[in-house]
């Protein structure tokens, strides 16, 4: 439950943080008689998301056992793929996602024949990334999952999401977006390390993948994963009591390089240099 929670809330904060900032600029360039292609943007990217994700899940479901094998390695890579585009994308992205959405509010207004189009497609595109990156993710998720602790731990983050998002729009919350986004993100690759060596696993049983079979070890005597610990860290990281050479490669290679690039210090934006070079002069 604990990992749909918090991708959905982390996929549904920056979801509503987008549409809060478009929602707020309207408000304070007096132009609120816009909201309503707002909502329809959001509303037509939920419906698309939802849509996409249902038909991948209808047709996955006639696949023989084999195909249905390679058909969930080849989610799960591609889950993993969206989920470390989405962390690295908002770690260099929050330090200039409200100038950039500001600028194309004002081109999408200005052009007034087409504005309310152009501002429909700027909210769903935004929201509808963060939909289709949470669609491959759940489907990973639902794939090795049984019962309805994943599909509920989605909705709680969905829903406590939707309540971050009115209070940071309505100033009640101030939320420390770095810090939140940082944490997630280091839990999210963590996360998308597990579904990465489980797509390995998965190739394997289709017949894809024969390399690196012999078992790195065997925790089944101390942790296994029919126990407590076992069963929430095989839900929450995919862990294997007694996993292959080949997983354990892919899980701690994948890891030593997302986590070493993600951690690393990123240099001042141009934006942070021109205001500190503007602070320099005025004390001089």
């Amino acid at each position: 439950m604990l990992p749909p929670f918090l991708i959905m809330l982390r996929e549904g904060i920056e979801a509503a943080l987008i549409t809060g900032i478009v929602a707020t600029y309207l408000r304070q360039t007096g132009r609120s008689q816009w909201m309503p292609a707002v909502w329809i943007g959001v509303f037509l990217a939920v419906a698309m998301s939802l849509f996409v994700g249902t038909g991948l899940q209808l047709v996955s479901a006639e696949f023989p056992q084999k195909t249905q094998e390679l058909f969930e390695a080849l989610v799960g890579v591609v889950a993993v793929a969206v989920l470390v585009s989405m962390v690295f994308w908002m770690r260099k992205a929050a330090r200039s996602i409200k100038s950039e959405l500001h600028d194309s509010i004002d081109a999408a207004l200005a052009k007034h024949s087409s504005g309310t189009w152009a501002l429909i497609g700027i909210v769903f595109f935004a929201v509808a990334r963060e939909g289709l990156e949470s669609i491959f993710f759940l489907l990973a998720i639902f794939q090795q999952s049984t019962g309805p602790a994943a599909p509920i731990g989605a909705l709680l983050g969905v829903a406590v999401a939707v309540c971050v998002g009115l209070a940071i729009y309505a100033g009640g919350v101030r939320l420390n977006l770095h810090r939140f986004f940082r944490w997630t993100g280091i839990f999210i690759l963590f996360v998308a390390a597990g579904l990465l060596s489980s797509s390995v696993k998965h190739l394997h049983e289709a017949g894809i993948w024969n390399g690196l079979q012999t078992h790195a070890f065997d925790l089944s005597a101390v942790l296994p994963v029919s126990s407590l610990i076992g069963t929430i860290l095989s839900g929450v990281f995919s862990y294997e009591e007694a996993p292959t050479v080949g997983e354990v490669i892919i899980y701690l290679g994948f890891l030593a390089a997302t986590l070493t690039l993600f951690l690393w210090p990123m240099a001042p934006s141009r934006e942070v240099l021109t205001h500190s070079t503007t602070q320099s002069d005025s004390h001089a």
